[in-house]
């Protein structure tokens, strides 16, 4: 575990997310607020106040949260492209995209290149995903059901960001959620996106009765959704530590919190796919080194298990999804004390993908 004591007495002063973005996903086809679910067996084992799950398994008609930045990001991008308002409708927007040959281009580990996608259908125009060698055919076929093309590179996820960019300098529009020096404004954009998550967690809490919660748990790819995370429970007060999780195969945040400095890793094989990234994103290692409270690994066979047990609760998510209950149960073994997780804890774990097929570990 990566420990950073000074996060509790760091507050996220900068500029704050965009209110029009809840509106904006109000206005797409199949939204709906996903569920807070109570967890109360694992609440009363690890003896907190309450811990609850927020739901992603169906967000905006797809398996995972990525929507909510993608649509957001690709939306806000395009209009500029076609020097529209931000008040445009889609269909507008969708209308003078195609009328100007704008063709999207990403890459992915799965879940981010399908929302990409989605949104391209939805603009009726169209999108080319690169995917690493390691993607399975059936998300690669999810991918390709969005309408998109989708191009296998000889290589990782670092190594499709490279083809993604040189694709994009021959006439496409990069729409990414990780950045780097020079390419930053869409991704903070695909952070802006996420605020609706959180916003609705707000407001669910409210009802139930619940205080904020004390303790939030975000999962890490290339960390922009972690931002988002860290910079709306560090604008509050009280501030609730802010833990994040990865995969022990692919530590690329907690790497680099130990290092004092981005560091990428080469990267190995996890069930969590959307998580198998080898470089943090520029743009929320601002955030993160500063307002993350504490990063830890979980092992496949844990987030197996876990993802098992949440199944079994009506929970029906993927590896991603179970990680951040692996890292609570990491957390209450081996800091405690140290973390302030007591009996007046309230604990939020955040499932950001639904379930998929993987290849069960041994």
């Amino acid at each position: 575990m990566y420990r950073n004591h000074s996060a509790s007495s760091w507050n996220y002063t900068g500029p704050k997310l965009n209110p029009e973005v809840q509106p904006f996903h109000r206005s797409l086809p199949d939204y709906s607020i996903t569920p807070l679910v109570p967890l109360p067996d694992v609440s009363q084992q690890l003896e907190v106040a309450h811990v609850l799950l927020k739901d992603e398994s169906h967000r905006l008609g797809l398996p995972a949260f990525k929507i909510l930045g993608a649509s957001w990001a690709v939306f806000k991008a395009v209009a500029e492209e076609c020097n529209l308002p931000l008040a445009s409708a889609l269909h507008e927007v969708g209308k003078a995209a195609k009328e100007k040959g704008i063709r999207l281009v990403t890459c992915t580990e799965g879940n981010w290149g399908r929302a990409v996608s989605r949104m391209a259908k939805y603009l009726d125009i169209t999108a080319i995903i690169f995917v690493p060698d390691f993607m399975d055919e059936a998300t690669q076929e999810k991918i390709r059901s969005e309408g998109a093309e989708v191009v296998v590179v000889d290589g990782d996820y670092d190594y499709s960001i490279q083809k993604a960019r040189a694709e994009a300098g021959r006439g496409g529009l990069l729409v990414m959620d990780v950045s780097w020096e020079g390419y930053d404004m869409i991704p903070e954009w695909v952070v802006e996106g996420y605020i609706t998550m959180l916003l609705e967690t707000d407001v669910q809490l409210q009802q139930m009765g619940i205080q904020g919660p004390t303790h939030v748990i975000a999962s890490v790819g290339v960390g922009s959704w972690a931002q988002a995370v860290t910079m709306h429970y560090k604008s509050k007060s009280p501030s609730a530590t802010v833990i994040t999780v990865e995969p022990d195969t692919a530590a690329s945040l907690k790497t680099s919190l130990e290092a004092g400095k981005i560091t990428s890793i080469s990267t190995g094989h996890t069930i969590m796919n959307g998580m198998n990234c080898g470089t943090v994103s520029t743009t929320a290692w601002k955030v993160l080194k500063e307002g993350v409270d504490a990063s830890v690994t979980v092992t496949d066979i844990d987030v197996h298990h876990d993802l098992q047990y949440l199944h079994t609760k009506g929970v029906k998510n993927g590896p991603c999804g179970a990680a951040p209950l692996s890292a609570l149960k990491l957390l209450c073994r081996e800091a405690k004390e140290d973390l302030g997780l007591d009996r007046t804890s309230v604990v939020i774990l955040f499932s950001t993908e639904g379930a998929r097929d993987y290849v069960v570990p041994s």
